[in-house]
């Protein structure tokens, strides 16, 4: 400590200033060290990992092909659709649900039916060529191939039956769809715009199935 009158050495005031130099360093980069922790920092976007799309994702096994995969797919949604509408059946006899919403259940489980079918015929198709291949390059015997022919003749029979079907349905749904347009204009509560509709649908179906 320096009493009064006293003065300072040099050697002393230079201390004292490279102490003050150092203390405003360290406070210096004790700032930037923080500006680089990652706790309060916003994250950077070109950092942040997209949400993975339904486009993006890759199939587990490559090695089906799509005809393979689409048949899954209708299979389980013809078990939905048919236990939806076996439950709108019930639900339409004790008054709970609209008569033309279980036609509607109906009806989709007749369309997948068709689409299923034509799946499963895509897919004989290209088991078949697959087979073919297999047996002209020697890889398997004639019998393989032979089983190959027949799934795909019984798939064409499958899906011309289920088309036959389908348009069967859609038919006797526009019948139905006239005869309710019609009673609705009768009693008052339907339109003349709505049985013309309900008219040119039923003969539009008439003639493609011709």
């Amino acid at each position: 400590m320096v009493g009064p009158g006293e003065t300072r050495s040099p050697d002393y005031i230079s201390i004292v200033k490279n102490a003050t130099v150092l203390a405003f360093m360290m406070i210096a980069l004790a700032a930037l060290g923080g500006e680089d922790l990652p706790g309060n920092a916003e994250p950077n976007p070109s950092e942040v990992e997209p949400p993975i799309l339904p486009g993006n994702l890759v199939p587990e096994e490559s090695a089906k092909s799509d005809g393979a995969i689409d048949v899954g797919q209708l299979e389980r949604k013809l078990v939905r659709a048919k236990e939806s509408a076996a439950a709108a059946e019930r639900l339409f006899k004790i008054g709970v649900l609209a008569k033309l919403e279980a036609e509607n259940r109906a009806m989709r489980v007749v369309k997948l039916e068709a689409e299923l079918a034509q799946a499963r015929l895509a897919t004989a198709e290209l088991e078949l060529d697959q087979k073919q291949q297999q047996f002209d390059a020697g890889e398997i015997a004639r019998t393989e191939l032979n089983v190959a022919q027949t799934q795909l003749a019984q798939a064409k029979q499958v899906a011309e039956m289920a088309l036959t079907n389908q348009k069967k349905a859609e038919l006797d749904a526009a019948a139905i769809n006239l005869a309710r347009q019609q009673k609705l204009l009768v009693l008052g509560s339907g339109r003349k715009s709505a049985v013309r509709r309900a008219e040119e649908k039923l003969a539009e179906l008439k003639q493609a199935s011709q």
